[in-house]
């Protein structure tokens, strides 16, 4: 492999990791083993740090594909907690509200997720990247403001209900460039006639690139050496 030509690299991110500590790691390594100061590492596409599973990483000359490996479609599986919403749609922040969740039933929420495929208008979290006027949504959040995101096009391509036990569901989602699984939550919950946040959430596939296919982080520079 030329790492200073360009390759991409698909690395599992841990739990509490950020998609930048990873980019950070795999650039010490590199930049060791060729003796660069500043090797070219870039990521398609950021994972929460609450999040795990597949991030793509390019390297040298490959970080001109960032774009294109952006727009490519991706797979996860998220655990939804029904009846109480956070501010940040996950568990970055504590519940901020209760609501009933009794009264939904494995097959309302199969007919309810038929609502969410196909090209559908979504409202960002304000605790996210997205930009306001120069600024990021998450500082302007801290900062306390309560502003709504303007909604953005996403495609959903599929969701499959994997696992429905009340008040928690599992699904898997196909989906394109721009979706938040969070305010998929979200919107979930409020179709139910509850509230709804994400607990748990792993991207499987961007791509052609799959869970199994990753390198894991820790491992990496032992990986490293036998290419």
């Amino acid at each position: 492999m030329d790492f200073r030509e360009g390759e991409i690299l698909p690395i599992y991110k841990p739990y509490t990791w950020t998609s930048f500590q990873i980019v950070n790691k795999i650039r010490y390594h590199l930049s060791r083993k060729y003796g660069i100061k500043r090797f070219k590492v870039g990521h398609a596409g950021t994972l929460d740090p609450l999040a795990t599973g597949v991030l793509l990483l390019c390297t040298g000359k490959a970080t001109k594909r960032i774009e294109e490996l952006q727009t490519q479609t991706k797979e996860y599986e998220a655990e939804i907690m029904l009846g109480a919403t956070t501010p940040s749609f996950d568990l970055e922040h504590p519940i901020d509200a209760t609501y009933p969740y009794e009264h939904i039933t494995r097959e309302m929420t199969e007919e309810v997720l038929k609502q969410f495929v196909g090209n559908i208008a979504q409202r960002p979290p304000l605790f996210s990247a997205c930009k306001v006027d120069g600024k990021r949504a998450y500082d302007l959040a801290r900062k306390g403001s309560d502003m709504e995101l303007a909604p953005k096009q996403i495609r959903i391509d599929s969701i499959e209900l994997l696992s429905f036990e009340l008040p928690k569901m599992t699904i898997r989602v196909v989906c394109g460039k721009g979706t938040y699984i969070r305010s998929l939550a979200r919107d979930i919950g409020e179709a139910l006639g509850s509230g709804a946040h994400l607990t748990a959430l792993a991207r499987t596939r961007i791509g052609e690139y799959k869970l199994e296919d990753c390198i894991n982080p820790e491992t990496f520079n032992e990986w490293l050496e036998k290419q």
